[in-house]
Parts: C-alpha cells; sequence; structure tokens
C-alpha cells in the first residue's frame, strides 16, 4: 500500500512598501488633516449669515475622509475609531469659531431679562426684554435642557448687522474654538503618525499562504 504525500504549502512573503513610501504616505495624510481643518474654518468664515447646515456639512465631509484615509493607511478601523475624540474638537471648533469670532469683535453686549419662552421639540426661543423694550431677536437654544428660565438676567452679544445669532456672552469664547482646533490638529497628527508607522509594520509583516495542492 503506498502513501501519497503531499508537499508542504508554499508561504508566499507579502513584499512590503519601501520606507520612504510610508513616510511619503505619513506626511500627506498629516497634512490632509490640516487642510481639513483650514478648509472648514475658511467656510464657516465665508459662510456666515448662511444656514449652519452648510459648515456642518463641510466640515463633516471633511472628518470623513481623514478618518477613511487614516484606515486606509493602518489598515485596520481600530485607530480610526479612537480619532472621535480629536474629530470631535476639530468639528466643534470649525463650525462654531466664526460666529463667535464675529460676535467677540463687533457685537453688542446688552443686559435683558427672559421675558417668555415658546418651545418647539427640542427648540427653545426665549423672548428678552431689554431696557429700551423687548429685542426683535430671540434667544435661540436647541436641546432638551436650556437652563434658562422666564424673570432670568442675563448679558448677550447681538450682531449689529444681523448675521450671527445673538448669544449667551457666556457661551461665547472664540479662544477656546482656536484651543479646541490646536487640540484636534495635534490629535489628527499623532494618529497619523501612529498609522503610518503601524501601516508600514503590518504591511512588513504580511503573509499570504497559497492553497494547497491536491493530488
Amino acid at each position: 500500500m503506498s502513501v501519497t504525500s503531499h508537499p508542504p504549502t508554499p508561504v508566499v512573503v507579502a513584499k512590503g512598501r519601501p520606507a520612504l513610501w510610508s513616510v511619503a504616505a505619513t506626511a500627506a495624510l498629516a497634512g490632509l488633516g490640516l487642510a481639513v481643518i483650514a478648509v472648514s474654518t475658511a467656510v464657516g468664515y465665508l459662510t456666515v449669515g448662511l444656514p449652519i447646515a452648510v459648515p456642518i456639512g463641510v466640515s463633516l465631509v471633511g472628518c470623513f475622509v481623514f478618518t477613511v484615509a487614516l484606515r486606509l493607511l493602518h489598515r485596520g478601523w481600530w485607530l480610526a475609531l479612537l480619532s472621535v475624540v480629536p474629530t470631535l474638537f476639530v468639528l466643534v471648533g470649525t463650525v462654531q469659531l466664526a460666529p463667535e469670532s464675529v460676535l467677540q469683535r463687533r457685537g453688542v453686549a446688552q443686559q435683558v431679562t427672559i421675558a417668555e419662552v415658546q418651545t418647539a421639540g427640542k427648540r427653545h426661543e426665549f423672548v428678552l426684554q431689554s431696557d429700551t423694550g423687548r429685542l426683535d431677536e430671540p434667544l435661540v437654544y436647541r436641546g432638551s435642557s436650556p437652563g434658562y428660565r422666564v424673570g432670568q438676567r442675563l448679558t448677550v452679544l447681538v450682531d449689529p448687522q444681523g448675521k450671527v445669532e445673538l448669544a449667551d456672552a457666556q457661551n461665547v469664547d472664540a479662544a477656546g474654538k482656536q484651543g479646541m482646533l490646536v487640540l484636534g490638529a495635534a490629535g489628527w497628527t499623532v494618529f497619523a503618525l501612529v498609522a503610518g508607522w503601524r501601516g508600514h509594520v503590518n504591511r512588513a509583516r504580511g503573509r499570504a499562504t497559497a492553497p494547497p495542492v491536491l493530488l
């Protein structure tokens, strides 16, 4: 009785990309992140006075593109999921920096009292009363817990050109939004470096096993 022996299954070692390619790809990803932040911020300033959905949409698209590029370079989703924290910094910073900067630069501070509130779903409109009469524009809060009450005194910033919604002066912090952008940019850069290094290691160690040959 003869026994047919099968040849050992060949193992094909995948050829990793050169280190120079990984460095270039990492630099490109970091540059993409900075470009997304710059473009989204510029769009925010250019669209002051337009519906806020415009800068939000542009920023969301940019953040999505960076996340996908991060996943492709790293060859895994776990790092892309961890990058959600700096991504949120970028999203909030790019959307809110422009209107808050406008209010801080040319906004007029007014002492007002909340006279009444009108609620429609999660949209709350607080009618404001100043010493000279009611303001034409209400204080708008979108959410479930506004934290304001009728009779409350507060200071609001009003855009004399009417392009930016008035806002509670305590919530206007352009410097804080700039800090969020700096943290977001730094976080994206760190994640780009990690993705480039891990991706290069994964490609260098990649193996493909050829299917067995049946006799």
